[in-house]
């Protein structure tokens, strides 16, 4: 008879007998004195119990310290739950956490001088993003200005004594002695995160600002609000990763003012990862994704998002082998003065999408110093893209603001099947422009096409796209307002569709060839039409 499934949480609060023994060591727990040069450092030699009761943060300081000033080292976490405050890396060190050890954020005192090192001060900048993108020390694990750092092994971080950011929620991000990410990293180079797990990460499981050559492969992120956030890194490749978390994005590139000046987000590869909002916490992890009840109020939003900070923009990125479950849709937006551009989307495939699969968000928010000039969205590849059961209430929307469109964008083989259902009513929506408003899809509210809602763009072309539903939508397929440039070749839509399939507004230079259903037409120019 198969033994039932052990209490995920409470095992990771508790540890697992055994330690793995990386690098030919044998499988002590202990040691009588510090390793000599280039040596492993135990953390147990250090004073560390690992009993998951006394606070083990100094211990694991101390053998970070002796690691450094040796030169660089491998400092060891064997099985065990090492209750902890702030840890603060060291250049030329690495932590690896063995089978069974986690590292547990302790939750802070109402009283007393324990806690998480204090916030550090990020004036002037402070106005330009929120709290949590402005602080870095006050971390479970945390570095700044460092090179060649390294954070692996199976083990486990749990954040459980972390604020998760939220207002009017304890414990309160801005409280003295209170952490809020599991790990923080900021202007540091030659970073490899790699294999462990994070459970309950705060507001951020990882946020790391500024890190270049930056690697993250194979890790598990079951979180209560934001998985990882990359901001103004360069050279970053992401692979291999799963990432549940419902009340936040998964995946999430930034681009904020968060260093004093805009740094671009770019050369990121984000490759082979699963992102979901749809299961309960801690359950991605150990093994019985249970999803929410239907009526369980939860966001779900779980996606890949390159914004909302958006100052120093996103250059030159590629996303592939990539799957979304039970989660918002890719979004992109750049609403803070910046450039979007050469990004490539390929060889993704979504199911429950809880809005629109596919979000672009040119806007103008302007969240940074005065004079900065509205940013460009341009050159954007979508491809090879299957969306199956989404949201009806919203479709595909791509929407700069007037005089500042999105360009040059292409959708090429696409599947996009949603819940269907709009009414006459629907059809008739007017979406507001909203052009200083915090980018998302909702705050358009319902949109009046099923597949694709395009407007104030410049430069477009849909090739091999079908749209399917799962009941009859009397909406159009495609409403284009203030489109120029567009060109739809091999288009497919549902055999029910009894309204209009295009309607057109301030459009011109349009072509719609090669489709069944869909009879060749060009426009030159035109006010309004529908056919």
């Amino acid at each position: 008879m198969q033994k039932p499934r052990r209490d995920f949480l409470k095992y990771a609060t508790v540890g697992a007998a055994g330690a793995f023994a990386p690098l030919g060591i044998g499988a002590q727990t202990t040691v009588s004195a510090p390793p000599a040069h280039g040596s492993i450092y135990d953390v147990r030699a250090f004073g560390a119990t690992g009993d998951g009761k006394s606070i083990d943060s100094s211990a694991i300081n101390k053998a970070i310290e002796a690691a450094a000033n040796a030169g660089g080292g491998t400092v060891l976490f064997p099985a065990g739950t090492y209750h902890s405050f702030s840890i603060r890396l060291k250049s030329n060190v690495a932590l690896y956490l063995s089978q069974g050890a986690t590292i547990l954020a302790a939750e802070t005192p109402a009283t007393g001088n324990e806690g998480y090192d204090p916030a550090e001060s990020n004036a002037p900048w402070e106005s330009y993003q929120d709290y949590g993108h402005n602080h870095w020390h006050n971390s479970l694990i945390w570095g700044e200005d460092l090179h060649d750092v390294t954070i692996c092994g199976p083990g486990l971080i749990y954040g459980k004594g972390l604020s998760r950011g939220w207002a009017n929620e304890q414990p309160l991000a801005e409280n003295p002695r209170v952490g809020n990410k599991a790990i923080a990293l900021k202007n540091c180079r030659n970073v490899i995160l790699r294999d462990f797990s994070i459970l309950k990460g705060g507001h951020f499981g990882i946020l790391a600002t500024g890190v270049d050559n930056f690697t993250i492969d194979n890790l598990k992120i079951d979180t209560n609000r934001d998985g990882m956030d990359i901001d103004c890194c360069k050279n970053v490749r992401v692979s291999n990763c799963s990432v549940n978390s419902p009340w936040d994005d998964g995946i999430c590139p930034k681009s904020s003012f968060a260093l004093g000046y805009a740094r671009a987000t770019e050369n990121l590869t984000i490759t082979n990862c699963y992102v979901t909002g749809t299961y309960e916490l801690g359950t991605l992890l150990d093994g019985t994704f249970k999803k929410f009840p239907p009526g369980q109020r939860v966001p779900r939003t779980g996606r890949i998002k390159c914004g909302t900070e958006s100052n120093g923009g996103f250059k030159n990125i590629t996303i592939s082998n990539c799957v979304f479950e039970g989660c918002g849709g890719f979004a992109l937006e750049s609403v803070d003065g910046a450039l979007l551009e050469d990004i490539a989307i390929t060889n993704i495939t979504m199911r429950d999408i809880m809005n629109t699969p596919i979000f672009v968000r040119l806007g103008s928010r302007m969240r940074g110093p005065q004079g900065v000039p509205v940013g460009d969205a341009r050159r954007i590849l979508f491809s090879n893209i299957v969306s199956y059961n989404s949201a009806s209430h919203q479709a595909v929307l791509i929407s700069g603001i007037p005089g500042h469109p999105v360009e040059e964008i292409r959708f090429n083989n696409l599947y996009l099947h949603h819940q269907g259902g709009g009414d006459a009513q629907a059809a008739n929506l007017q979406v507001p422009e909203k052009e200083d408003a915090y980018p998302d899809p909702h705050m358009f509210g319902p949109l009046p096409a099923h597949g694709f809602y395009l407007r104030h763009v410049k430069n477009v072309e849909l090739t091999d796209v079908e749209i399917a539903s799962a009941a009859p939508d009397l909406r159009p397929a495609f409403v284009l307002e203030d489109v120029h440039e567009a060109d739809f070749f091999r288009i497919k839509v549902p055999k029910d569709s009894h309204g209009p399939i295009f309607r057109l507004k301030e459009v011109s230079d349009f072509r719609v060839f090669g489709s069944s259903r869909i009879r060749d037409k060009s426009v030159d120019s035109t006010h309004s039409e529908e056919f």
